[in-house]
């Protein structure tokens, strides 16, 4: 997944300021790590999303 539908993927499911809050300053437990750090250090973005979606409690038919 690229970078720019992650993010349009993020700011359609969130909204633009609590999806940017989100991935700066949540820890996604799965990942050990905000959603942020997890792209920089080279996680999928997909892995990121899909993550953020079970523990946000996102439909499995918007992952």
């Amino acid at each position: 997944m690229r970078l720019t539908e992650f993010n349009e993927l993020m700011h359609t499911e969130f909204g633009v300021h609590r999806a940017d809050a989100m991935l700066a300053d949540h820890v996604i437990p799965a990942l050990g790590r905000t959603g942020a750090a997890a792209i920089e250090a080279g996680v999928d973005p997909r892995d990121v999303w899909r993550a953020l979606c079970a523990e946000f409690d996102v439909p499995r038919s918007r992952w």
